[in-house]
C-alpha cells in the first residue's frame, strides 16, 4: 500500500477517535476525553498534512471527510446506540460511492 494511503487511514483513525472522544467529553468537562480529542485531532491533522505531498487537497479532503462521517455514524449506531434511519444510510451509502468513484475512476486521484 502507498504510504500517502496509509497516511490518509491514520489521518481518518486519529479523526474518528478525537471525534467519539468529543462526545464522551461531556461537553468538555472531563479531562481525559478532552485530552484523548487533543491529541487524535493533532495526530489526524498531521497525517492528513502528510497526505498531501503527493495526494491533491480536494481528494484527500474528500476521502478523509467523508470515510469519518461513515465511520464516526458506525460508532455512534453501535456503541453510543443512536440511530440512522433510510434517509442518513441511503446519505452515508452515496458518500461512501462517491469515495469509490473518485478513487476508481478519477485521474486526479494519485494511484
Amino acid at each position: 500500500m502507498p504510504t500517502q494511503y496509509i497516511f490518509l487511514i491514520l489521518a481518518i483513525c486519529f479523526e474518528v477517535i478525537g471525534t467519539t472522544a468529543m462526545a464522551a467529553s461531556q461537553q468538555f468537562t472531563k479531562l481525559i476525553p478532552v485530552l484523548i480529542l487533543v491529541v487524535s485531532y493533532g495526530l489526524s491533522f498531521y497525517f492528513l498534512s502528510q497526505t498531501l505531498r503527493t495526494v491533491p487537497v480536494g481528494i484527500a479532503y474528500a476521502v478523509w471527510s467523508g470515510l469519518g462521517i461513515v465511520l464516526i455514524s458506525l460508532i455512534g449506531l453501535v456503541f453510543l446506540g443512536q440511530k440512522l434511519d433510510f434517509p442518513a444510510i441511503l446519505g452515508m451509502s452515496m458518500i461512501i460511492a462517491g469515495v469509490l468513484v473518485i478513487h476508481l475512476f478519477s485521474q486526479t486521484a494519485t494511484h
